[in-house]
Order: C-alpha cells, then structure tokens, then sequence
C-alpha cells in the first residue's frame, strides 16, 4: 500500500502510518495537506494518512476543512506518542546552538526547553523533519533542529537533547483515509466508534435534540467541535466523535440525530485505537 503523507522523510506523520500499517508499506511524502489529500486522485497513493488532533494543540482544522470537501472515509486511526529531541550536526554540541528551526507546533511545545536557554533564536520551519533535512545539509554545527528520532536517523543528525518537549502526555491522532468502496475492505465486523459532520436545523434546541439522541442511546460523546460552513457565513458544521457499547447501540443514535439535523455525513465507522508507550 501507497500512504501520502504531509512532510518530508522522517516526519511524526511517517512514523504514524508505518505504527498504523507496518513498515512493508511504501509511504509518499506531500508538501502540503491539500496536495496530501489529491494524491489518490492523482494516482500517487492508495491512501492517505493525516492528523487530525494534538493533545495540547488541539484540532488540525485545515484537515477537517480537506475531510469535509473530499470524498474520502475514516477507515482506521492511529495515535502516536510525541517526543522532541533537537537534533543537529555530528560533531556540535548544545554549547554550539546559536539557532533552532522546527515547526510552529514543535517550538511552541518547547516553551522550557527555550526559557532555559534564551540565547537561541527560533526559526519557523514547514516541517519538522524537513528542518532537520536542511540543518545537515546546510552542515553549520551553530543550526539545530526540534523533530523526532526517525528524523535523526533517516538523515544521520545527532541527538543532542532528548525529550525537549514540555509535556510528556503528548499525543497525536492520526486517521487513515480511504475511497469508501476501500474502506469497506479494512473494516472491522465490531467497529464502534464513528465520527460524524453535522449541519443543524436554524431552530432553537437543535444541539440539543442531536445530543440527547446520543445520551439516549448510550453513545459516548468524545468530542464535538464546530467549523464555519464556507460560503456560509455564521453558518457551522459540528465534527463529533462518539463510541457506544455495540455497533447496534450507534445505528439507533445515527439514526435519531439524522431526524434532528438538516445534514448528516458519517465521515467513518472505526475501531478505537488504544494508546501505546513507545518512542518517536
């Protein structure tokens, strides 16, 4: 299988497919979530793996922005635990670093890590990944980079700290995404957890109505959050995430929360990952 991916080599996403799928895949790095999303279109994938969530960062809103215009399905997910390490040259030390490159949400994460060293400048980078690429290839031992460990091996750096990140709790979601006639194959007899896009009806209670239908069916309410409706203004979707005991319980609460809401898209019926210890 051919699984797109937003980055470079190395990247938390291609580490996220290859736990998700194993390492006999062929992974294909895109520069961009759109160009992420075309890439079974254009034929250079057979899937496509994306975050969706961090757990200190919260939603990737332009992934749920791409789900909702593609008519792609949540077949599986995936969540990885995050580490940063800062990662630069063979041969520097961290006494060398005048100048730190990664990711927005990378830095961001490393708030400590900066404030116990205020002499290094922050440089934004697209990806992580793609700043460790370009500090080796740059080979200034002043230039260090925050990514994962793959990041390091795939491009020969040096580890100069590990674990830079604030948090240790920190995860993120991925989901994989398939044409629905796929999906269909890779899905699980016992799947009971979904995740739906709705649009209500302009009247008062309609939250309310949808999510009662859930209580009502002992589904478990995960997560809702709401994204303006382009072209729509003041005008929103509500992305929900639930889980019920058995995939009967989550027909009968589809199916009521279908007769409160003025649109309803499942975006996928799949089995909840659990979360494993592991390195990234």
């Amino acid at each position: 299988m051919r699984v797109a991916f937003q980055g470079e080599p190395g990247a938390f996403s291609e580490a996220a497919a290859i736990q998700l799928l194993g390492d006999s895949i062929i992974t294909v790095p895109r520069r961009t979530f759109g160009s992420t999303f075309q890439a079974i279109v254009e034929g250079a994938a057979d899937a496509v793996l994306v975050p969706v969530e961090n757990s200190l960062a919260g939603s990737i809103v332009r992934v749920y922005d791409l789900l909702v215009e593609s008519d792609l399905t949540i077949a599986r997910e995936t969540i990885l635990p995050i580490e940063h390490h800062l990662i630069g040259c063979p041969g520097a030390t961290i006494d060398d670093i005048r100048a730190v490159s990664s990711h927005p949400m990378a830095l961001a994460q490393c708030e400590h890590f900066f404030a116990s060293n205020p002499q290094l400048e922050r440089i934004a980078a697209e990806d992580t990944a793609g700043s460790v690429r370009e500090v080796l290839e740059r080979g200034d031992k002043t230039r260090a980079a925050i990514a994962a460990r793959r990041a390091a091996d795939y491009y020969h750096g040096a580890i100069l700290q590990e674990g830079i990140q604030d948090d240790a709790e920190n995860y993120t979601r991925f989901v994989l995404l398939l044409p629905a006639k796929d999906a269909k194959q890779l899905a699980v007899a016992d799947a009971r957890k979904m995740s739906l896009a709705l649009r209500l009806a302009h009247k008062p209670g309609s939250l309310l109505a949808a999510l009662r239908a859930f209580a009502s069916h002992g589904a478990n309410l995960l997560k809702i959050e709401s994204r303006p409706i382009h072209g729509r203004p003041w005008e929103y979707l509500f992305f929900i995430d639930l889980e019920a005991d058995t995939p009967e319980k989550l027909d009968a609460a589809l199916e009521e929360v279908r007769e409160a809401s003025s649109e309803v898209r499942v975006l996928g019926r799949y089995a909840r990952y659990a979360v494993k210890p592991g390195k990234s």
